[in-house]
């Protein structure tokens, strides 16, 4: 790291250094994890219902199946970018959610939480709290903003923020044959328990 520190103030001088330090920390500041003291901050459970309209649409050469009605007030665990695997096409980020004692701070304290590949994985030395427990108020989640400014808004969220969605849980085709559904259960572990989320509001709030 010195060593490139010293390339980099030979080739553009200490002041552009200078710049370039405070734009990586600028970047590091503002996508921080947001600390939260102990407390429930979501402890509501998703609403799911009819889904509304009933029809399908196409969004990007994709087929949009509303599956269900959904709203949901969760805190923000973590979230993950994607941009080069075939979902990025719709999805740009992925949040795990965390509702109920996994919005608590004192509970996910002892809880370590990783996203990878479209998964999302916890573990814990010295569980807090029943494992059933966080798998039924904790998820990982797509989600497919409706629209530009939707969009914006999912991708400036931070880890330890709490976020209000409204939207739909859907299934979506490619015209290739790629599908992708969502689950419609909050019990489900392994493959296909993710929620596919066509997000059409989104709030966020850091309490």
């Amino acid at each position: 790291m010195d060593e490139w520190l010293e390339w980099c103030r030979e080739r553009w001088g200490t002041l552009a250094l200078l710049t370039l330090a405070g734009l990586l920390g600028g970047r590091w500041w503002l996508g921080r994890p947001l600390d939260q003291p102990p407390g429930v901050l979501a402890p509501q459970e998703p609403v799911q219902g009819t889904p509304q309209p009933p029809g399908s649409w196409t969004y990007r050469e994709h087929r949009i199946t509303p599956l269900a009605r959904f709203e949901l007030r969760a805190r923000v665990l973590g979230t993950e970018r994607y941009r080069f695997d075939r979902a990025a096409e719709l999805s740009p980020v992925d949040f795990a959610l965390g509702w109920g004692p996994m919005s608590d701070s004192k509970v996910l304290e002892a809880i370590t939480v990783r996203q990878q590949d479209r998964w999302y994985f916890w573990s814990s030395g010295l569980l807090p709290i029943p494992a059933g427990e966080i798998i039924s108020h904790s998820a990982n989640m797509h989600m497919i903003p409706a629209n530009d400014a939707v969009k914006r808004r999912l991708l400036s969220v931070k880890t330890g923020q709490v976020v209000e969605l409204r939207g739909q849980l859907i299934r979506a085709e490619g015209k290739d044959g790629w599908h992708w559904v969502s689950s419609l259960t909050r019990t489900d572990t392994g493959d296909g328990s993710c929620e596919v989320i066509w997000v059409e509001s989104a709030t966020v709030t850091d309490h």
